[in-house]
Protein backbone atom coordinates (compact mmCIF):
# COMPACT_ATOMS: atom_id res chain seq x y z
CA UNK A 1 0.00 0.00 0.00
CA UNK A 2 2.87 2.36 0.80
CA UNK A 3 4.28 1.79 -2.68
CA UNK A 4 1.10 3.02 -4.37
CA UNK A 5 1.00 6.09 -2.13
CA UNK A 6 4.62 6.87 -3.04
CA UNK A 7 3.89 6.59 -6.78
CA UNK A 8 0.77 8.81 -6.45
CA UNK A 9 2.82 11.44 -4.59
CA UNK A 10 5.56 11.25 -7.23
CA UNK A 11 3.09 11.77 -10.11
CA UNK A 12 1.57 14.70 -8.27
CA UNK A 13 4.95 16.39 -7.85
CA UNK A 14 5.78 15.94 -11.53
CA UNK A 15 2.78 18.02 -12.62
CA UNK A 16 4.40 21.45 -12.68
CA UNK A 17 1.20 23.35 -13.46
CA UNK A 18 -0.57 22.22 -10.31
CA UNK A 19 -0.30 23.97 -7.00
CA UNK A 20 2.69 23.11 -4.82
CA UNK A 21 1.64 22.65 -1.21
CA UNK A 22 3.57 24.46 1.51
CA UNK A 23 5.21 26.64 -1.14
CA UNK A 24 6.51 30.09 -0.16
CA UNK A 25 4.28 33.01 -1.19
CA UNK A 26 4.93 34.69 -4.47
CA UNK A 27 6.85 37.94 -4.71
CA UNK A 28 3.78 40.02 -5.53
CA UNK A 29 1.99 38.52 -2.51
CA UNK A 30 4.88 39.42 -0.22
CA UNK A 31 4.89 42.99 -1.53
CA UNK A 32 1.12 43.23 -1.03
CA UNK A 33 1.41 42.06 2.58
CA UNK A 34 4.26 44.49 3.31
CA UNK A 35 2.46 47.48 1.78
CA UNK A 36 -0.81 46.60 3.57
CA UNK A 37 -4.36 46.72 2.20
CA UNK A 38 -4.92 49.06 -0.71
CA UNK A 39 -5.72 49.20 -4.39
CA UNK A 40 -3.37 47.27 -6.69
CA UNK A 41 -1.24 49.15 -9.19
CA UNK A 42 -2.81 50.29 -12.41
CA UNK A 43 -2.83 47.55 -15.04
CA UNK A 44 -1.90 44.82 -12.55
CA UNK A 45 -4.53 42.54 -11.10
CA UNK A 46 -3.89 39.57 -8.86
CA UNK A 47 -4.28 36.24 -10.58
CA UNK A 48 -6.70 33.68 -9.20
CA UNK A 49 -5.78 30.05 -8.86
CA UNK A 50 -7.06 27.77 -11.56
CA UNK A 51 -10.14 25.77 -10.61
CA UNK A 52 -9.28 22.10 -11.09
CA UNK A 53 -12.91 21.34 -11.91
CA UNK A 54 -12.89 23.70 -14.91
CA UNK A 55 -12.33 22.10 -18.31
CA UNK A 56 -9.49 24.52 -19.09
CA UNK A 57 -7.81 23.62 -15.84
CA UNK A 58 -8.20 19.94 -16.65
CA UNK A 59 -6.50 20.50 -20.01
CA UNK A 60 -3.56 22.19 -18.35
CA UNK A 61 -3.23 19.38 -15.89
CA UNK A 62 -3.19 16.82 -18.69
CA UNK A 63 -0.71 18.65 -20.97
CA UNK A 64 1.70 20.64 -18.78
CA UNK A 65 3.42 23.57 -20.47
CA UNK A 66 0.95 23.97 -23.42
CA UNK A 67 -2.54 25.36 -23.97
CA UNK A 68 -4.56 25.72 -27.19
CA UNK A 69 -5.11 29.02 -28.94
CA UNK A 70 -8.11 30.29 -30.80
CA UNK A 71 -6.97 28.90 -34.16
CA UNK A 72 -5.99 25.54 -32.76
CA UNK A 73 -2.26 26.33 -32.53
CA UNK A 74 -0.31 25.51 -29.42
CA UNK A 75 0.65 28.38 -27.16
CA UNK A 76 3.35 28.00 -24.53
CA UNK A 77 1.96 28.47 -21.03
CA UNK A 78 3.67 29.94 -17.98
CA UNK A 79 3.35 29.07 -14.29
CA UNK A 80 0.74 31.01 -12.37
CA UNK A 81 1.67 33.35 -9.54
CA UNK A 82 -0.70 31.52 -7.27
CA UNK A 83 1.66 28.53 -7.21
CA UNK A 84 4.91 30.53 -7.01
CA UNK A 85 7.25 31.85 -9.73
CA UNK A 86 9.66 28.89 -9.63
CA UNK A 87 9.81 25.18 -8.86
CA UNK A 88 11.61 24.24 -5.67
CA UNK A 89 12.29 20.52 -5.43
CA UNK A 90 12.34 18.72 -2.14
CA UNK A 91 15.75 18.17 -0.55
CA UNK A 92 16.59 15.01 1.29
CA UNK A 93 17.74 15.12 4.87
CA UNK A 94 21.25 13.96 3.97
CA UNK A 95 21.69 16.74 1.40
CA UNK A 96 20.54 19.37 3.84
CA UNK A 97 22.99 18.12 6.45
CA UNK A 98 25.83 18.13 3.91
CA UNK A 99 25.02 21.69 2.82
CA UNK A 100 24.82 22.81 6.43
CA UNK A 101 28.20 21.19 7.13
CA UNK A 102 29.87 22.89 4.14
CA UNK A 103 28.46 26.30 5.03
CA UNK A 104 29.49 25.90 8.63
CA UNK A 105 33.02 24.79 7.64
CA UNK A 106 33.39 27.71 5.20
CA UNK A 107 32.29 30.29 7.76
CA UNK A 108 34.20 28.76 10.66
CA UNK A 109 37.65 30.46 10.92
CA UNK A 110 38.91 27.97 13.50
CA UNK A 111 41.55 25.50 12.39
CA UNK A 112 41.14 21.76 12.49
CA UNK A 113 41.87 20.09 15.76
CA UNK A 114 45.07 18.04 16.13
CA UNK A 115 42.99 14.88 16.38
CA UNK A 116 41.31 15.56 13.02
CA UNK A 117 44.65 16.34 11.36
CA UNK A 118 46.11 13.07 12.57
CA UNK A 119 43.08 11.24 11.20
CA UNK A 120 43.45 12.87 7.78
CA UNK A 121 47.17 12.04 7.74
CA UNK A 122 46.40 8.40 8.53
CA UNK A 123 43.88 8.30 5.68
CA UNK A 124 46.43 9.76 3.24
CA UNK A 125 49.07 7.23 4.27
CA UNK A 126 46.62 4.34 3.83
CA UNK A 127 45.42 5.54 0.40
CA UNK A 128 48.67 6.78 -1.20
CA UNK A 129 51.32 4.91 0.76
CA UNK A 130 52.97 8.17 1.85
CA UNK A 131 52.09 11.47 3.47
CA UNK A 132 51.12 14.05 0.84
CA UNK A 133 52.45 16.98 2.87
CA UNK A 134 55.89 15.38 3.25
CA UNK A 135 56.07 14.28 -0.40
CA UNK A 136 56.05 17.80 -1.87
CA UNK A 137 58.95 18.48 -4.22
CA UNK A 138 58.39 22.22 -4.64
CA UNK A 139 58.48 24.68 -1.76
CA UNK A 140 58.43 28.44 -1.72
CA UNK A 141 61.26 28.45 0.77
CA UNK A 142 63.80 26.01 2.04
CA UNK A 143 65.52 23.10 0.32
CA UNK A 144 63.84 20.16 -1.33
CA UNK A 145 63.35 17.20 0.94
CA UNK A 146 65.20 13.98 0.34
CA UNK A 147 63.38 11.02 -1.16
CA UNK A 148 62.31 8.25 1.22
CA UNK A 149 64.73 5.40 1.77
CA UNK A 150 64.41 2.76 -0.90
CA UNK A 151 62.56 5.05 -3.36
CA UNK A 152 63.62 4.66 -7.02
CA UNK A 153 62.54 6.98 -9.86
CA UNK A 154 61.56 5.04 -12.99
CA UNK A 155 62.34 7.98 -15.29
CA UNK A 156 65.85 8.21 -13.88
CA UNK A 157 66.43 4.55 -14.71
CA UNK A 158 65.03 5.02 -18.22
CA UNK A 159 67.11 8.01 -19.28
CA UNK A 160 70.37 7.05 -17.55
CA UNK A 161 70.72 3.62 -19.09
CA UNK A 162 73.58 3.00 -21.54
CA UNK A 163 72.91 3.44 -25.26
CA UNK A 164 73.11 0.64 -27.78
CA UNK A 165 76.62 -0.11 -29.13
CA UNK A 166 75.79 1.05 -32.68
CA UNK A 167 73.91 4.16 -31.60
CA UNK A 168 75.55 7.57 -31.57
CA UNK A 169 74.13 11.03 -31.10
CA UNK A 170 74.15 13.35 -34.08
CA UNK A 171 76.83 16.00 -33.69
CA UNK A 172 76.79 19.39 -35.30
CA UNK A 173 79.24 19.84 -38.14
CA UNK A 174 82.26 22.04 -37.41
CA UNK A 175 83.74 23.97 -40.33
CA UNK A 176 87.11 25.54 -39.47
CA UNK A 177 87.81 29.04 -40.70
CA UNK A 178 91.60 28.57 -40.93
CA UNK A 179 93.39 26.09 -43.26
CA UNK A 180 94.92 22.98 -41.68
CA UNK A 181 97.72 22.77 -44.25
CA UNK A 182 98.95 25.11 -46.96
CA UNK A 183 100.58 23.71 -50.12
CA UNK A 184 102.51 25.74 -52.64
CA UNK A 185 101.34 25.31 -56.24
CA UNK A 186 103.71 27.16 -58.55
CA UNK A 187 103.09 27.09 -62.31
CA UNK A 188 99.51 25.85 -61.95
CA UNK A 189 97.44 26.81 -64.97
CA UNK A 190 94.94 29.58 -64.33
CA UNK A 191 92.33 28.10 -66.66
CA UNK A 192 88.67 27.85 -65.62
CA UNK A 193 87.93 24.89 -67.91
CA UNK A 194 90.61 22.55 -66.50
CA UNK A 195 90.33 20.10 -63.57
CA UNK A 196 93.81 19.94 -62.05
CA UNK A 197 93.20 18.69 -58.47
CA UNK A 198 91.58 15.48 -57.17
CA UNK A 199 91.53 13.73 -53.76
CA UNK A 200 91.56 9.94 -53.52
CA UNK A 201 89.82 7.64 -51.04
CA UNK A 202 93.27 6.74 -49.62
CA UNK A 203 94.04 10.36 -48.63
CA UNK A 204 96.31 11.14 -51.57
CA UNK A 205 96.05 14.48 -53.33
CA UNK A 206 96.92 14.64 -57.03
CA UNK A 207 97.97 18.08 -58.29
CA UNK A 208 98.90 18.96 -61.88
CA UNK A 209 101.48 21.76 -62.16
CA UNK A 210 102.05 22.60 -65.80
CA UNK A 211 103.63 19.40 -67.29
CA UNK A 212 104.08 17.47 -63.99
CA UNK A 213 101.73 15.58 -61.68
CA UNK A 214 102.56 15.41 -57.96
CA UNK A 215 101.10 13.17 -55.24
CA UNK A 216 100.84 14.52 -51.69
CA UNK A 217 100.11 12.11 -48.82
CA UNK A 218 97.99 13.46 -46.00
CA UNK A 219 99.26 10.81 -43.58
CA UNK A 220 103.01 11.24 -44.13
CA UNK A 221 102.94 14.85 -45.45
CA UNK A 222 105.29 13.77 -48.26
CA UNK A 223 105.24 15.04 -51.85
CA UNK A 224 106.05 12.57 -54.65
CA UNK A 225 106.34 13.38 -58.40
CA UNK A 226 104.30 10.90 -60.46
CA UNK A 227 104.90 11.86 -64.11
CA UNK A 228 106.22 14.52 -66.45
CA UNK A 229 105.33 14.98 -70.09
CA UNK A 230 108.00 14.51 -72.73
CA UNK A 231 107.46 17.90 -74.39
CA UNK A 232 107.34 21.11 -72.33
CA UNK A 233 104.55 22.50 -74.52
CA UNK A 234 102.20 19.62 -73.57
CA UNK A 235 100.68 20.36 -70.16
CA UNK A 236 98.36 18.34 -67.94
CA UNK A 237 94.71 19.36 -68.34
CA UNK A 238 92.82 16.99 -65.96
CA UNK A 239 93.30 14.32 -63.26
CA UNK A 240 90.82 11.87 -61.70
CA UNK A 241 91.17 9.03 -59.15
CA UNK A 242 89.36 5.70 -59.46
CA UNK A 243 87.00 4.88 -56.58
CA UNK A 244 89.44 2.50 -54.85
CA UNK A 245 92.27 5.03 -55.06
CA UNK A 246 94.84 2.72 -56.67
CA UNK A 247 94.81 4.19 -60.21
CA UNK A 248 94.93 7.73 -61.51
CA UNK A 249 93.65 8.92 -64.91
CA UNK A 250 95.48 11.85 -66.49
CA UNK A 251 94.30 13.96 -69.45
CA UNK A 252 96.71 16.05 -71.50
CA UNK A 253 96.66 18.88 -73.99
CA UNK A 254 97.66 16.46 -76.74
CA UNK A 255 94.23 14.70 -76.49
CA UNK A 256 95.66 11.69 -74.64
CA UNK A 257 94.26 9.89 -71.59
CA UNK A 258 96.84 8.02 -69.51
CA UNK A 259 96.19 5.43 -66.81
CA UNK A 260 98.77 5.27 -63.97
CA UNK A 261 99.34 2.83 -61.12
CA UNK A 262 100.42 4.92 -58.14
CA UNK A 263 102.08 2.11 -56.15
CA UNK A 264 104.92 1.27 -58.57
CA UNK A 265 104.56 4.71 -60.23
CA UNK A 266 104.21 3.40 -63.79
CA UNK A 267 101.93 4.05 -66.75
CA UNK A 268 99.60 1.16 -67.56
CA UNK A 269 97.87 2.44 -70.71
CA UNK A 270 97.67 5.43 -73.03
CA UNK A 271 94.31 5.98 -74.77
CA UNK A 272 93.96 8.24 -77.82
CA UNK A 273 90.53 8.90 -79.30
CA UNK A 274 89.92 12.65 -78.96
CA UNK A 275 90.92 15.53 -81.26
CA UNK A 276 91.31 18.19 -78.56
CA UNK A 277 92.59 18.58 -75.04
CA UNK A 278 90.87 16.46 -72.37
CA UNK A 279 89.64 18.83 -69.66
CA UNK A 280 87.29 16.56 -67.66
CA UNK A 281 87.44 12.95 -66.42
CA UNK A 282 85.10 10.74 -64.36
CA UNK A 283 85.11 7.06 -63.32
CA UNK A 284 82.23 4.54 -63.23
CA UNK A 285 83.78 1.28 -62.03
CA UNK A 286 86.04 0.17 -64.93
CA UNK A 287 84.52 2.72 -67.37
CA UNK A 288 86.44 5.98 -67.68
CA UNK A 289 84.60 8.92 -69.29
CA UNK A 290 86.55 11.81 -70.78
CA UNK A 291 85.32 15.17 -72.07
CA UNK A 292 87.28 17.05 -74.73
CA UNK A 293 87.47 20.53 -76.14
CA UNK A 294 85.53 19.44 -79.21
CA UNK A 295 82.39 18.89 -77.06
CA UNK A 296 82.49 15.09 -77.31
CA UNK A 297 82.46 12.62 -74.42
CA UNK A 298 84.12 9.22 -74.83
CA UNK A 299 83.64 6.09 -72.71
CA UNK A 300 86.78 3.96 -72.25
CA UNK A 301 86.83 0.38 -70.97
CA UNK A 302 90.26 0.23 -69.34
CA UNK A 303 90.22 -3.58 -69.17
CA UNK A 304 90.61 -4.15 -72.93
CA UNK A 305 92.86 -2.86 -75.67
CA UNK A 306 89.93 -1.56 -77.75
CA UNK A 307 89.08 0.87 -74.99
CA UNK A 308 86.73 3.24 -76.87
CA UNK A 309 83.21 1.82 -76.34
CA UNK A 310 80.87 4.85 -76.78
CA UNK A 311 80.73 8.50 -77.86
CA UNK A 312 78.30 11.13 -76.55
CA UNK A 313 77.74 14.28 -78.62
CA UNK A 314 75.57 16.73 -76.74
CA UNK A 315 77.73 19.86 -76.46
CA UNK A 316 78.84 22.31 -79.10
CA UNK A 317 81.76 23.69 -77.06
CA UNK A 318 84.33 22.37 -74.59
CA UNK A 319 83.21 19.93 -71.88
CA UNK A 320 84.49 21.32 -68.56
CA UNK A 321 82.40 19.38 -66.01
CA UNK A 322 81.87 15.60 -65.83
CA UNK A 323 80.54 13.43 -62.99
CA UNK A 324 79.01 9.94 -62.68
CA UNK A 325 76.28 9.36 -60.10
CA UNK A 326 77.11 7.19 -57.09
CA UNK A 327 74.93 4.32 -58.30
CA UNK A 328 76.41 4.49 -61.82
CA UNK A 329 73.07 5.07 -63.60
CA UNK A 330 73.58 8.64 -64.85
CA UNK A 331 76.42 10.78 -66.16
CA UNK A 332 76.17 14.57 -65.76
CA UNK A 333 78.14 16.83 -68.08
CA UNK A 334 78.56 20.60 -68.23
CA UNK A 335 79.99 22.61 -71.11
CA UNK A 336 81.06 26.05 -72.19
CA UNK A 337 77.83 26.26 -74.23
CA UNK A 338 75.90 26.88 -70.93
CA UNK A 339 74.26 23.46 -71.13
CA UNK A 340 74.04 20.72 -68.51
CA UNK A 341 73.21 17.26 -69.85
CA UNK A 342 72.26 14.04 -68.06
CA UNK A 343 73.15 10.83 -69.89
CA UNK A 344 72.01 7.27 -69.12
CA UNK A 345 74.52 4.48 -68.65
CA UNK A 346 74.94 3.25 -72.26
CA UNK A 347 77.58 1.37 -74.22
CA UNK A 348 77.88 0.02 -77.72
CA UNK A 349 80.06 1.96 -80.12
CA UNK A 350 79.67 5.27 -81.88
CA UNK A 351 75.87 5.32 -81.96
CA UNK A 352 73.87 8.52 -81.66
CA UNK A 353 72.97 8.59 -77.95
CA UNK A 354 70.58 11.33 -76.85
CA UNK A 355 70.77 12.90 -73.38
CA UNK A 356 68.08 11.97 -70.89
CA UNK A 357 67.73 15.60 -69.74
CA UNK A 358 69.11 18.91 -71.01
CA UNK A 359 69.04 21.95 -68.70
CA UNK A 360 69.33 25.37 -70.34
CA UNK A 361 68.73 27.70 -67.37
CA UNK A 362 72.38 28.70 -66.88
CA UNK A 363 73.76 31.82 -68.55
CA UNK A 364 77.43 30.81 -68.47
CA UNK A 365 79.77 27.82 -68.64
CA UNK A 366 78.72 24.93 -66.40
CA UNK A 367 81.75 23.41 -64.72
CA UNK A 368 80.54 22.41 -61.23
CA UNK A 369 78.41 19.24 -61.26
CA UNK A 370 77.73 17.13 -58.15
CA UNK A 371 75.26 14.39 -57.22
CA UNK A 372 73.33 14.18 -53.97
CA UNK A 373 74.83 11.32 -51.87
CA UNK A 374 71.50 10.33 -50.21
CA UNK A 375 69.09 10.93 -53.14
CA UNK A 376 70.53 9.53 -56.35
CA UNK A 377 68.27 11.41 -58.77
CA UNK A 378 69.12 14.91 -57.49
CA UNK A 379 71.84 16.88 -59.29
CA UNK A 380 73.49 20.22 -58.48
CA UNK A 381 75.03 22.38 -61.23
CA UNK A 382 76.93 25.65 -60.92
CA UNK A 383 77.58 28.30 -63.54
CA UNK A 384 80.48 30.69 -64.09
CA UNK A 385 80.84 34.28 -62.86
CA UNK A 386 78.45 35.47 -65.57
CA UNK A 387 75.71 33.12 -64.37
CA UNK A 388 76.44 33.12 -60.58
CA UNK A 389 73.75 30.51 -59.83
CA UNK A 390 73.66 27.01 -58.33
CA UNK A 391 70.64 24.98 -59.49
CA UNK A 392 69.24 21.79 -57.96
CA UNK A 393 67.55 19.41 -60.43
CA UNK A 394 65.43 16.29 -60.35
CA UNK A 395 66.84 14.32 -63.28
CA UNK A 396 63.86 11.94 -63.45
CA UNK A 397 61.19 14.61 -63.94
CA UNK A 398 63.45 17.39 -65.27
CA UNK A 399 62.16 19.90 -62.71
CA UNK A 400 64.36 22.54 -61.13
CA UNK A 401 63.93 22.14 -57.37
CA UNK A 402 65.71 25.34 -56.33
CA UNK A 403 68.19 27.99 -57.46
CA UNK A 404 70.63 30.03 -55.34
CA UNK A 405 72.25 33.30 -56.36
CA UNK A 406 75.86 32.96 -55.16
CA UNK A 407 76.66 36.66 -55.51
CA UNK A 408 73.67 37.64 -53.38
CA UNK A 409 74.61 35.07 -50.71
CA UNK A 410 78.23 36.25 -50.60
CA UNK A 411 77.19 39.89 -50.24
CA UNK A 412 74.79 38.92 -47.44
CA UNK A 413 77.49 37.02 -45.52
CA UNK A 414 80.33 39.48 -45.89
Amino acid sequence: MAQFLFEAELHRLLKLDTLIPNAPPARWQRKAEESGPGPSPVGVSPMKPVNPSHSYGKMLSKIPGERPGKSGSKIQSYPTKAGGDRYIPKRSTMQMEMANFLLTKENDPAEDSPTKKEQQKAWAVNLNGFDVEEAKILHLRGKAQNAPEGYQNNLNVLYNQKMAPGFSRKKSRYIPSNPEWVLDAPEIHDDYYLNLIDWSSQNFLAVALDDTVYLWSYGTRKLTPLLQTEHPDIYISSVSWIKDGDYLAVGTRSAEVQLWDVQPLRCLQTMTSHYGRVGALSWNSYILSSGARTGHIHHHDVRVAEHHVATLAGHTEEVCGLKWSLDGRYLASGGNDSLANVWPCTQGGDGNFAPLQTFTHHQGAVKAVAWCPWQMNVLATGGSTIDRHICIWNVCSGDRLSAVDIWFKCCTVF
